[in-house]
């Protein structure tokens, strides 16, 4: 049976103590390392069907900044503009190829072309040069984790499915009522791999030919 086809990754990651592995929302988490933490509430694997009042979410976070042993801090618009220009360079150096890209006050979404580096590699050079230039820069205490470890990866296989994530990402500031961002870095989507000139014979081309998504 042939592999799943992946074409790009959908990542997402969050600030430091921004969504728990047991936050009422639910999560990816299955398990909660620290005592302390599990203490707070139940684990739910997986986003909740019926999600959390405003009030009852605003409680657990007001709770676990009691517990966290660093401060949850958001970013504002230096520590956004230091994080994009951060992204900047590592998407130079490694030559990812960046279709979307927004960091919101407290996570990021970006969405990124098939590299050889897997999608936890990728989240892992982001977050690192990043949380180094906050620290640097004294928009963070030396020893603060400024992200929270690992996050999520969305497997996308067709561009139909690149297309419609391109537009949730950059939709994504304007639900929270603010303004719409502009990454240097950022390419506009072409329909890679059937992108204008492909070879129809490439193996992408082969498998996507007559497929859509389901």
């Amino acid at each position: 049976m042939p592999q799943p086809l992946v074409i790009a990754y959908h990542l997402i990651w969050t600030a430091y103590g921004c969504w728990l592995p047991n936050d009422p929302r639910g999560s990816t988490s299955r398990t909660v390392a620290s005592d302390i933490i599990a203490e707070l509430g139940e684990l739910h694997y997986g986003r909740r069907r019926i999600q959390p009042t405003a009030k009852k979410l605003q409680a657990f976070r007001r709770q676990a900044k009691e517990v966290l042993k660093f401060p949850v801090t958001t970013f504002g618009r230096r520590e956004v503009d230091a994080i994009g220009d951060v992204f900047c360079g590592v998407i130079r150096e490694h030559q990812y190829t960046c279709y979307a890209c927004v960091i919101m006050p407290d996570h990021v979404h970006l969405l990124i072309r098939k590299h050889k580096h897997q999608a936890e590699q990728m989240t892992e050079n982001l977050q690192n040069a990043s949380r180094l230039r906050l620290r640097s820069m004294g928009m963070r205490d030396a020893d603060h984790p400024v992200w929270a470890k690992g996050g999520w990866k969305g497997f996308l296989d067709h561009p139909d499915v690149v297309r419609r994530i391109v537009h949730y990402i950059e939709k994504n500031p304007v639900k929270w009522g603010l303004s719409q961002q502009r990454w240097p870095f950022v390419q506009p989507y072409d329909g890679w791999p059937l992108h204008a000139g492909h070879s129809p014979n490439s193996p992408y081309a082969r498998r996507l030919r007559g497929y859509r998504p389901g």
